[in-house]
C-alpha cells in the first residue's frame, strides 16, 4: 500500500528516457547514506529496461551483506526514506521459498522509486537482475511484456489489481528467463 503522500490509484505506463539517470542519482544518494552496506546498488525493474513502459517510479536494489535490519533501517531513516510495513514486502518466494528483503520508500515529495535491499547472492536479488537483463536482451520478450502490462493498465484502473493480475504472467516471463540464462546468453549490466 502506498504511503497518504504516494498516488495510489490509476495505473499510468509511460517510458521516460531520463530513468537511467533518475536512478543514478538515487544511487549515488544511496551510495553516500549506506557506505559499506551496501555491496552494490542495481537499476532493476522495468524502469532499467530502455524503451518498456512502465509506472513512473524507479525500481532500485541495494545487495547486502546481511540483512542486519536495525543497521539498515537506521541508514535509511537518516535520509528520510521510510520503510514499507505490509508482509510481501519483506519476504518474496522465488521457486516457492521464501526469501527475506525490505522496500523503502523515499521522503516525501522526493523522486517516487522502490529501494529493494536483498541479501548479495541470494535467489530474490538474482532474480531482480535476471529479469532486466533478460528483458534488455530479447526484444520479442520485451515487447510482449509491455503490451501485455500496457493492455492490463488500460482495462484496470486500481494499482493493487494491476499486480494481482500481472504476477502469474511474471511467472511465465520468470520461466523464460530462467531458460535463456541456462544458455549462457546473461548479458549482465
Amino acid at each position: 500500500m502506498p504511503f497518504p503522500d504516494e498516488p495510489s490509484d490509476a495505473v499510468v505506463l509511460v517510458y521516460q528516457p531520463s530513468w537511467p539517470d533518475d536512478f543514478g542519482r538515487v544511487a549515488a544518494q544511496l551510495a553516500d547514506a549506506l557506505g559499506p552496506l551496501a555491496v552494490g546498488i542495481d537499476h532493476i525493474g522495468s524502469t532499467s529496461v530502455p524503451g518498456l513502459a512502465a509506472k513512473d517510479c524507479i525500481d532500485v536494489q541495494v545487495r547486502v551483506a546481511s540483512l542486519d535490519t536495525d543497521a539498515i533501517v537506521a541508514a535509511f531513516d537518516a535520509i528520510g526514506f521510510r520503510l514499507r510495513p505490509e508482509p510481501w514486502n519483506h519476504g518474496e518466494p522465488v521457486h516457492g521459498v521464501e526469501h527475506p528483503k525490505l522496500v523503502f520508500a523515499p521522503p516525501v515529495a522526493a523522486r517516487r522509486a522502490n529501494v529493494h535491499v536483498r541479501v548479495d547472492g541470494s535467489a530474490n536479488a538474482a532474480y531482480a537482475l535476471l529479469f532486466r537483463d533478460f528483458l534488455r536482451s530479447d526484444e520479442r520478450a520485451r515487447t510482449a511484456w509491455g503490451a501485455f502490462k500496457l493492455a492490463i493498465a488500460e482495462h484496470v484502473g486500481d494499482l493493487g489489481a494491476y499486480g494481482r493480475i500481472k504476477a502469474p504472467a511474471w511467472e511465465v516471463l520468470m520461466d523464460a528467463a530462467e531458460r535463456w540464462a541456462a544458455t549462457g546468453a546473461t548479458r549482465g549490466a
